[in-house]
C-alpha cells in the first residue's frame, strides 16, 4: 500500500517533496542542476535552503551522485549546518567542506605520491613562530602587534604574495603600528624560513600546496576532477585570489559551479576576501544563470526597509575602485509588521551599557530568550562595558569571536575528565548533576559570577557544557531512552573534531564581524558615533563603503527588534564632543517623522520603560510578533 499524506492524498515522490515550500526564486535555484549558475542572495533569503534543496534534488532525480558533489563554505559551523540539512533531504554523503578542510584532505591523500614523506606539520596559530622570527630581528613586539603582523602575513599569501613580491603590493596598506613595508617583508621572509626549518606549514599553505600540487601533477589532478563532478560555493563575496585559483584548479576547465553571494555583505577585504569574483561571474561564464534572492523571511518590514535605505544612501566618492560597490539587492520583507527601530543617545559609554542591559531586562520579562539577543559592537575593546553592565544586572552572556571554544584550556581539561568518567559509567539517574559535579573542580557553580575577565570567560565555558548536558538529557527523556556519561563524551568527540562549540543560554556579545552568519530576535547596536561606525582609521572612499556595509550585516541580523545607540562622550562628566555616525542620519529622519519627532538625549542612566524612543519604543520588546513564532514557508 502507497503511502498518504493527511487526508488522504497520495505521498508525493521524494523529488517533488524536496521543492515543496520553496518560492519561486529559490525553486528556480533548486531545479537549475547544470553549471555556471549565479545566485545572488540577499540576507534572510533562504539561500542555505536553496542550495541544500539544489543538492538534494539533483540527487533524488539521478543528475548528481553525493559523493562526487563538493559543497564549500567559509566557516565549520556552516558545513555542519549543510551536512545536518542535507542529511535530514535525505542527501547524505555529500562532502560539505570549509575549502581550508577540503584542500587538508586532499594534501593528506595525495602527497605521499606527488611529493613523497610524510606531511609537514600543521601550525595552528602563527603567534609563537612570529614572535620568535621578530626577537632574531632584535624586534620588540607585544601581542596587539603579533595579532596584527599575523593578520598582514596571512593577506599576503591569500593574495599569493612572496617575500619578494609583498613590497610592491603592499605599498599604500597601512601596516602593523610600529613597522614599515620593508620591515613586515623581512618578517614575513624569517617566519618562513623557521617553518621551512622545522619541517612545518600554516593554514595558507595548506591552500597554496594543494595549488601547486594540482598544478604540477596531473594524475592527481585527473584524479580529484573524476571524484568532484559538481561544485557549490556559499558565501562567494568572501572568496580570496588564492580560494578562487584553487577552485578553478579542482574545476580544471569545466564550468559545473553553483556560487552563491550577496557583494552587500562584503566586510572582509582585509583578509584578502574579494567580492570580484561574484560581480565578475557572468562575465567569465557567458552562459551562466543569474538568480535573485530578494525575499527576506528572517526579518519584519520594518528591520528590512532600515537596511535597505542604509545602502541606498551610499553616493559614489572621490577615489572609489571603479566597480567596487555592486548596485544593491532590495529586500521584500515576508513577514509582519513588527515594532520600529529604536535610537538612543547617551551622554557616555557608561550608561549607554547600563541602558542596554535595563533593555535587555525587559526584552527578558517579556519573554525574549536570552539566547535570542545579541549586542553588536565595531572592536572588541567595547565589549567591557557591557560584560561589566549585564554581569551587574544578573544577566547571563556569551562572547563570540575569541579563542576557539575547543582549544581553552578549561575546555580541554573538561573534556578529559568527562572522558575519564564515562569509561566508568553507565546510564545515570541524574547524568546533568553528575556533570555539575564533576566540572565544579574546574571552577564551575551554578551561579554564574559578577565578575567579567578570565573568571567570567572560564564560567562560561563549563557553562556552556553543562547545558549540553541538560539538553541532551532532555532529548533522550522525550524519546524514552537513557541518558548517561557515554553519549556526552561521544557527542563532545564528534564536536571536537567538527569544531562544533555547544551554546550557553545567554546573551551574546560580539563584534559586528563575528556576527556574519547569525541572527537573533533582538539586536542592539551600539556605540554608533563617529571614529568607531565608521572607525576611525577607515580614510578611503573604499573603506568607508566597507563600514557602511558592515554595519548592513549588523541591522540584518535582528528578527524584529532592532535597537541602534551611540554616546556623546567616552566617560562620565567627559566633553560631549562625539556625533552619531553619518550612516544614521538617512535611517533615523524617517523614523524620527514616524514618531512625531526627535527625543532628547538620554542622560544619566538606562532609558525609561516608558515614553517615546529616537522614532521608535524605549521597550524594544513592545508591540510585533512573538519570538518563536512559527518561520514562513521559504525561510532559510
Amino acid at each position: 500500500m502507497s503511502e498518504t499524506r493527511p487526508g488522504g492524498a497520495p505521498e508525493l515522490p521524494l523529488e517533488e517533496r524536496i521543492l515543496e515550500g520553496l518560492d519561486p526564486e529559490q525553486r528556480e535555484v533548486a531545479t537549475t542542476l547544470r553549471g555556471p549558475v549565479c545566485v545572488l542572495a540577499g540576507a534572510g533569503t533562504g539561500k542555505t535552503r536553496a542550495i541544500t534543496h539544489r543538492i538534494a534534488y539533483g540527487i533524488a532525480t539521478g543528475v548528481y551522485t553525493p559523493q562526487k558533489v563538493l559543497a564549500l563554505t567559509f566557516t565549520a559551523r556552516a558545513a555542519n549546518e549543510m551536512r545536518n540539512r542535507l542529511r535530514g533531504l535525505g542527501a547524505s554523503g555529500v562532502q560539505t567542506r570549509t575549502f581550508h578542510a577540503a584542500a587538508l584532505r586532499q594534501l593528506q591523500y595525495f602527497w605521499p605520491q606527488a611529493v613523497g614523506g610524510p606531511l609537514p606539520g600543521l601550525v595552528e596559530h602563527k603567534a609563537r613562530l612570529i614572535t620568535e622570527a621578530a626577537q632574531n630581528m632584535r624586534l620588540s613586539t607585544d601581542r596587539a602587534a603579533v595579532r596584527d603582523l599575523a593578520a598582514e602575513i596571512e593577506w599576503a599569501k591569500v593574495s599569493m604574495l612572496t617575500p619578494d613580491t609583498y613590497p610592491a603590493r603592499a605599498a599604500g596598506r597601512d601596516m602593523p603600528l610600529g613597522y614599515d613595508v620593508r620591515t613586515v617583508q623581512r618578517l614575513y621572509q624569517s617566519y618562513e624560513e623557521l617553518k621551512t626549518d622545522r619541517h612545518l606549514i600554516d593554514f595558507e599553505d595548506v591552500l597554496l600546496l594543494t595549488v601547486a600540487v594540482l598544478e604540477e601533477d596531473e594524475r592527481v589532478a585527473a584524479t580529484v576532477r573524476e571524484q568532484y563532478r559538481h561544485f557549490v560555493v556559499d558565501e562567494y563575496q568572501d572568496v580570496s585570489p588564492l580560494q578562487q585559483r584553487l577552485l578553478d584548479r579542482w574545476l580544471g576547465g569545466r564550468d559545473d559551479v553553483c556560487v552563491v553571494g550577496d557583494a552587500s555583505q562584503t566586510i572582509y577585504s582585509f583578509t584578502g576576501a574579494t567580492s570580484r569574483h561574484l560581480l565578475e561571474f557572468p562575465r567569465r561564464h557567458e552562459n551562466a544563470r543569474v538568480i535573485e534572492l530578494v525575499r527576506d523571511y528572517r526579518s519584519t518590514p520594518q528591520v528590512v526597509e532600515t537596511a535597505n535605505r542604509l545602502l541606498a544612501a551610499r553616493r559614489p566618492a572621490p577615489g572609489s575602485t571603479p566597480g567596487s560597490w555592486a548596485t544593491p539587492l532590495r529586500l521584500v520583507a515576508q513577514r509582519p509588521d513588527g515594532p520600529r527601530p529604536s535610537w538612543n543617545e547617551y551622554p557616555d559609554d557608561e550608561a549607554e551599557a547600563a541602558g542596554t542591559a535595563a533593555r535587555i531586562r525587559d526584552l527578558l520579562d517579556d519573554g525574549v530568550r536570552a539566547a535570542e539577543i545579541a549586542v553588536l559592537f565595531r572592536t572588541n575593546g567595547q565589549s567591557q562595558a557591557f560584560e561589566a553592565a549585564l554581569a551587574e544586572a544578573g544577566i547571563g552572556f556569551q562572547l563570540r569571536g575569541t579563542e576557539r571554544f575547543f582549544n581553552r584550556p578549561e575546555v580541554k581539561q573538561a573534556v578529559v575528565q568527562l572522558r575519564t568518567a564515562a569509561r566508568a559509567a553507565g546510564a545515570a539517574e541524574d547524568t546533568p548533576r553528575l556533570v555539575r559535579d564533576i566540572l565544579s573542580s574546574l571552577g564551575y557553580s551554578d551561579r554564574a559570577p559578577r565578575s567579567t575577565g578570565a573568571v567570567r570567560e572560564r564560567w562560561e565555558s563549563l557553562a556552556s557544557l553543562v547545558s549540553l548536558a541538560d539538553r541532551m538529557a532532555e532529548d533522550a527523556a522525550a524519546r524514552g531512552e537513557e541518558f548517561g556519561l557515554p553519549a556526552l563524551a561521544a557527542e563532545l568527540e564528534r564536536r571536537v573534531a567538527q569544531q562544533d562549540a555547544p551554546v550557553l543560554e545567554g546573551v551574546t556579545l560580539a563584534s559586528l564581524h563575528s556576527a556574519k552568519g547569525l541572527e537573533w530576535d533582538a539586536v542592539f547596536l551600539v556605540g554608533l558615533s563617529e571614529g568607531l561606525m565608521p572607525i576611525g582609521f577607515a580614510e578611503t572612499a573604499d573603506e568607508v563603503d566597507e563600514e557602511r556595509r558592515l554595519l548592513y550585516v549588523g541591522i540584518t541580523r535582528a528578527r524584529e527588534h532592532l535597537v541602534l545607540s551611540w554616546t556623546l562622550s567616552r566617560t562620565p562628566g567627559g566633553r560631549p564632543n562625539r556625533r552619531p555616525s553619518r550612516f544614521l542620519e538617512a535611517l533615523r529622519a524617517p523614523e524620527e517623522a514616524a514618531a512625531g519627532g526627535r527625543r532628547r538625549a538620554v542622560r544619566g542612566g538606562p532609558a525609561p520603560r516608558s515614553g517615546p524612543a529616537r522614532g521608535g519604543t524605549s521597550r524594544p520588546g513592545a508591540g510585533g510578533a512573538r519570538a518563536g513564532q512559527p518561520r514562513a514557508p521559504g525561510r532559510s
